[in-house]
């Protein structure tokens, strides 16, 4: 699956998986990014999908290491998500997933270095969005 067409695989995995791939991306891919983000559990536990979602990708963007970068990085995130056109918490999880996937390339110092952090993040990406789709029983 190539990280192009991660958004069209999103709408098929259950609110429950999509939930579970948005901790990821926000609890340990974003790492790589030196945004370590430790979610405020009281405001989120018993939560069903429809409403912790949108709470727990609250409380990751409030979380700024640089708040410039972060700002130009969510403004390409939303407009790429937007040309996706995905409706529901699919919408959550695409913006989430460029987001951090694009904070990532804070070291590539070059346009090859950055294309290459950015490939290995599509790539950890789809590895885990095919892991928990599995996990609900969807198959891609």
């Amino acid at each position: 699956m190539s990280d192009l067409a991660l958004h069209e695989y999103l709408p098929r995995v259950p609110d429950a998986g999509l939930q579970e791939y948005i901790e990821w991306c926000v609890l340990e891919q974003a790492k790589a990014a030196e945004c370590n983000f430790t979610p405020d559990r009281s405001k989120l536990d018993n939560l069903p999908p429809a409403e912790y979602i949108p709470k727990l990708v609250d409380q990751f963007m409030k979380v700024k290491p640089d708040p410039i970068r972060a700002g130009l990085v969510s403004a390409i995130a939303g407009k790429e998500a937007d040309k996706h056109a995905l409706s529901g918490l699919a919408i959550a999880a695409d913006f989430v997933s460029l987001y951090v996937k694009y904070l990532i390339p804070k070291e590539g110092s070059t346009r090859e270095e950055a294309e290459e952090l950015l490939t290995k993040a599509s790539q950890h990406q789809s590895e885990k969005l095919i892991e928990i789709a599995k996990k609900h029983g969807v198959e891609f």
